[in-house]
């Protein structure tokens, strides 16, 4: 069974979509905002969330420290604008990954299987 993931990411939610399902990862919703995206995870029970680090109404730290209260064994990995490491350092023990967002097209996908805990399947341009 695919791992179920929730995105928050609203610039690129479709794309992001799009890109996970050509990898075989389920997108069980998305969340326009930080408040959203715990009232979906309570609701979906995704088991991994990419969260934006900045996001209107609540900023991603704060809905991934409220979604860990609420749903412990959800993955979070952050999709961040800079490789600042301050801004890592911070949450490196509760956070299960970060993306810069330039790299997200290689580095995303490496870290879901991680933590979903399967195998990427090879994929052709055939499908």
């Amino acid at each position: 069974m695919p791992a179920r993931i929730l995105i928050d990411y609203l610039a690129v939610r479709t794309a992001l979509r799009e890109f996970l399902d050509w990898h075989s990862f389920q997108v069980c919703g998305d969340a326009k905002d930080g408040k959203e995206a715990i009232e979906k995870v309570i609701k979906l029970k995704p088991h991994i969330i990419v969260l934006d680090i900045n996001m209107p109404v609540m900023n991603g730290f704060k809905a991934a420290q409220e979604i860990l209260r609420i749903s412990p064994a959800t993955k979070i990995v952050f999709l961040k604008m800079h490789d600042e490491p301050s801004m890592v350092q911070g949450t490196r023990s509760w956070a299960h990954g970060f993306v810069p967002k330039s790299a997200a097209g290689t580095a995303l996908i490496p870290i879901l299987h991680r933590l979903a805990g399967t195998t990427p399947k090879v994929r052709t341009a055939a499908g």
